[in-house]
């Protein structure tokens, strides 16, 4: 999987995420806003922005699937590449006019993400990653943090649109990390979570409840970037597992750590 993947791929994710940038600036001043869930929203820019995407794949590699968030169905067939897509990531920021959000695609072939861009229009920052060639910020290469204590740490967690449900487990954790690290962040974008971490700007996050299209883009990007990738437990990484740790690699056992202590006093 180290070897390098057709430029066409890459180039295909670069130009979906900033196409989905523009019409996300374009759409912010007259949104449609609906609810899939008590808290859940959705835009007509995130359909339209899907739209867009679904079809420039389909041109380009028919062949491909496509996992994405607002119109992928349950049991739908994946092809061995199959494209991750979040047309929004952050669209509660996007309807509440807060600038940050992103648009997030990966190719991945057979479920490990291989090439991956994340792009955030209102700072103009995008972030590339290729399995095996390292990851990118605007062209100049992302290492992580060099951060080896939590309490030298700045982590960065979301919570579940679920979150009202069971929001004691969830909060306990929170503080769980806030007694152990320099300070703790909700961005509400974990593409952006991730991508952060890659750029060294966040040493760690974490988050228990996730899709693979919140995640895949940016899990690739802490990977290449140096970084370090688990599920919630420190055990081995998989996209389709709902919950990641993701660090600068320094600091992943004592996270890893905080994540179980709490599970045992379930």
């Amino acid at each position: 999987m180290a070897d390098t993947q057709p430029p066409e791929f890459l180039a295909t994710a670069i130009e979906a995420v900033i196409k989905a940038g523009a019409m996300q600036l374009a759409g912010a001043d007259h949104l449609h806003v609906e609810k899939k869930g008590t808290i859940d929203l959705v835009t007509q820019i995130d359909k339209d922005v899907e739209r867009m995407f679904r079809a420039l794949i389909a041109e380009r590699f028919p062949d491909h699937s496509i996992l994405a968030e607002e119109f992928s169905v349950d049991g739908e067939r994946e092809a061995r590449h199959c494209w991750v897509f979040d047309p929004v990531d952050g669209t509660t920021n996007y309807a509440h006019g807060l600038p940050i959000y992103c648009s997030a695609a990966s190719l991945e072939i057979d479920r490990q993400p291989v090439v991956a861009a994340i792009y955030d229009p209102t700072r103009r920052e995008l972030f590339t990653a290729e399995r095996g060639q390292g990851a990118w910020l605007n062209g100049a290469p992302l290492r992580v943090s060099q951060a080896d204590s939590l309490i030298d740490s700045l982590l960065v967690t979301g919570f579940p649109y679920t979150v009202h449900k069971n929001p004691d487990a969830l909060l306990e954790l929170f503080g769980d990390f806030l007694k152990r690290a320099r300070a703790v962040r909700r961005l509400g974008s974990a593409q952006l979570d991730l991508a952060y971490v890659a750029a060294g700007r966040f040493d760690g996050f974490w988050e228990l409840h996730l899709q693979p299209w919140d995640m895949s883009a940016g899990a690739l990007m802490v990977q290449e970037a140096g970084g370090t990738t688990t599920d919630a437990t420190g055990s081995a990484f998989s996209t389709r597992q709902g919950a990641i740790i993701a660090s600068n690699g320094r600091i992943h056992e004592q996270m890893a750590d905080v994540v179980r202590s709490r599970n045992r006093t379930k």
